[in-house]
């Protein structure tokens, strides 16, 4: 059963009660403890991940750097059978290291809170969204029915996006790229710093469509508006995805533009949804 399914009134810790019949206190204590419990399951990944430290590190934060790395093998594949060389990668042969003392000790720490809050957030959402449930009408619990599930789906596939696509994508062109032999080496620092850029923004990029849900709903955004400027949105999505790629080839920028421009595409489906629902409803 989906998490947005779960009703709230099935839980033992809270007393039958609609937002509009409960207090300024009452409201204050169960966000209190809906807070409580998201940082709990928050701190339960964080400790998970910084246990598994060395394993962690070796297998999925040093993995975009190796040979091995599953999007290598598939470009190269790719690249075999289309005749295509330059879409095989070679993977930077980079020597991290560190500029202070303890650097080593706190990106382990960074990484664990990171991937901690990660593998919390559907948890997170799933709180958030028993906070506000009681509070609205049955309408409109109907029609944001799926939101943990949507929210928490496209936040990881985004993730994991960055993750296979564009990190090693990005990492290969500016770890090999040498200037007057300088190159071959980062820091520590910089190289989480880079994975992060690259991963955790895709996330929150792929929230598109739930973003043109809600201004739909309120009429902010419409269809047709969003279909009038489809145009514009394709050179803005074109200009975003050469600033999220750094490689200048087409083929890393077309990766990215492609699962964006679907995105804005289904959103215009999902403003067109929202606007047949309130015709409907005026209709009723």
């Amino acid at each position: 059963m989906p998490l947005d399914q779960v009703d709230v009134d099935k839980e033992p810790d809270y007393e039958v009660k609609k937002k509009d019949e409960m207090s300024f206190w009452e409201h204050l204590d169960e966000l209190r403890a809906r807070i409580i419990r998201a940082l709990i399951a928050i701190l339960v990944g964080v400790i998970i991940v910084f246990a598994m430290g060395e394993w962690f590190f070796n297998m999925i934060i040093y993995a975009p750097i190796d040979k091995s790395f599953p999007t290598y093998k598939l470009m190269c594949d790719i690249a075999a059978k289309t005749g295509a060389k330059d879409l095989c990668l070679t993977p930077p042969s980079l020597s991290l290291f560190t500029t202070e003392i303890g650097e080593v000790f706190f990106k382990h720490m960074q990484i664990a809170l990171i991937v901690g809050l990660l593998g919390a957030i559907p948890f997170v959402f799933w709180q958030f969204w028993l906070f506000i449930k009681p509070g609205l009408m049955e309408e409109e619990i109907k029609a944001a029915k799926g939101f943990v599930t949507v929210c928490s789906a496209l936040f990881i596939a985004g993730v994991l996006f960055g993750y296979f696509i564009i990190t090693p994508f990005a990492i290969s062109f500016l770890a090999n790229y040498k200037m007057a032999n300088v190159g071959g080496t980062a820091s520590l620092d910089s190289y989480i710093g880079y994975l992060t850029m690259f991963t955790l923004p895709i996330g929150l990029v792929f929230e598109l469509p739930v973003i043109i849900y809600f201004l739909a709903r309120i009429g902010i955004v419409s269809s047709k508006m969003l279909t009038q400027y489809r145009k514009h949105m394709v050179v803005v999505l074109l200009l975003a995805a050469g600033i999220i790629t750094p490689s200048p080839d087409m083929v890393s920028q077309l990766l990215v533009f492609v699962p964006l421009y679907t995105l804005f595409e289904v959103g215009i489906v999902v403003s067109k949804r929202v606007e047949k629902r309130r015709a409907l409803a005026q209709k009723a």
